[in-house]
């Protein structure tokens, strides 16, 4: 225990490090008032559009290697990096490349808390995700599938509480991708919608030009219709 409490605090004292260094060099560099100007966004827009133009596989691989260390061992979560994937390869590429990239990253990260922090985990979860245990013995995979679709549990405690089950890699990584697809499809056709934009406008739009576009509005209100769905049978999931 002792042990698995040293590598807990290096892990978070290494990521918050890490941060720092990234936002220290950034912000040396760039302005808040330069990152947050429409001219900055289009102007980064045509450099990373040319780059995937240029050579769509060799950037193809570099973005689903910064997703999955953006997962592990950055414990980031996934909407951030399903915008800008939709954003720079458009609906259908950054779907499959960040599905794929979270997927991998998510498995790390469940393999590493599976050796080190699992008796950690299982002293703060177990009582309360004791429900799931029935569940998983059923059908692992199905009912894994089920639990990444519906969700409701923050990204990266989604990725280690499977740890209480010994769930088997294999099945974790494939129900993982089924699973988060149809709500990483929604976020990264928001993205590809606001490229469209950008390319469309030299100045920006007014933000009820941006929501009316059907580009955004379509997947947004399908993304909303999905999370309701979700709570529905999120309830029915996790009832005691």
């Amino acid at each position: 225990m002792e042990n698995t409490k040293k590598i807990k605090l290096f892990i978070g004292l290494s990521y918050l490090l890490i941060i720092c260094l990234f936002l220290y060099f950034f912000f040396s560099k760039y302005s808040l008032q330069e990152i947050t100007s429409y001219d900055f966004i289009r102007d980064n827009r045509s450099y990373f559009i040319g780059l995937k133009n240029t050579n769509l596989f060799l950037i193809s691989i570099i973005f689903l290697v910064l997703t999955i260390l953006w997962v592990f061992p950055f414990l980031g979560f996934g909407s951030p990096v399903t915008l800008i994937g939709g954003f720079i390869f458009g609906k259908w590429i950054g779907t499959i490349i960040v599905v794929f990239g979270l997927s991998i990253g998510g498995t790390f990260l469940y393999i590493f808390a599976n050796f080190f922090l699992k008796d950690l985990i299982r002293e703060k979860f177990l009582n309360k995700f004791k429900n799931l245990e029935n569940k998983f013995r059923k059908s692992e995979f199905i009912f894994l599938l089920i639990y990444r679709l519906i969700g409701g549990v923050p990204w990266q405690l989604s990725c280690i509480l499977p740890t209480l089950l010994n769930v088997k890699i294999k099945n974790y990584f494939f129900a993982t991708v089924v699973g988060l697809t149809p709500g990483i499809f929604l976020i990264a056709s928001i993205g590809s919608g606001l490229e469209k934009i950008i390319d469309q406008n030299t100045e920006m739009p007014d933000i009820s030009d941006i929501i009316l576009s059907s580009d955004i509005y379509i997947p947004l209100l399908s993304f909303l219709g999905l999370i309701l769905v979700t709570i529905i049978f999120r309830k029915l999931f996790y009832k005691q």
